[in-house]
């Protein structure tokens, strides 16, 4: 899997302001919204809020995966909000989170949400990744950044 499979540079945002978690969902709706015929920000959000509400997505070291599925969904869609200033997200460190990235799969994936999920864990585990992130300027840096990023080789004896 390549993250550009999920998303474009046009759904990635560097240094949003925002001063809240549901806000920073809302802002993630609508760019999980862009580009996308028939999907509209608020039924997103609702979903997106809907998971959240079972749990935080909050992973910690300042990284959130708010996630949701929805029917009108073909296909699996992201979007990445590197935040000015982090905010609370009730994540397990209970540290602020600056760094977001949303994800909105169609109903009928399973298996296929599973490993996109463990992708963008392991991808946002990478805490000297997760640094460049936070260095970077620009929307399209980011972009740049996120479409390079590849998961360590497994070193088998």
């Amino acid at each position: 899997m390549e993250i550009t499979d999920l998303i474009s540079g046009e759904r990635v945002v560097c240094d949003r302001e925002v001063a809240s978690k549901k806000r920073a969902i809302e802002v993630l709706s609508e760019l999980l919204a862009t580009g996308q015929a028939g999907l509209t920000a608020r039924p997103i959000f609702d979903s997106l809020i809907g998971r959240e509400r079972l749990g935080s997505t909050g992973l910690g070291h300042g990284v959130a995966l708010p996630h949701g599925r929805f029917q009108q969904s073909e296909r699996a869609i992201g979007a990445f909000v590197k935040l000015k200033k982090g905010v609370d997200f009730d994540a397990i460190d209970r540290q602020p989170v600056d760094l977001i990235f949303g994800l909105l799969v169609p109903d009928h994936y399973t298996d296929e949400h599973l490993k996109i999920l463990a992708y963008l864990a392991e991808m946002f585990s990478d805490r000297a990744f997760c640094q460049q992130l936070r260095e970077a300027a620009s929307d399209q840096a980011l972009f740049q950044l996120l479409g390079d990023w590849k998961p360590e080789a497994i070193n088998l004896p």
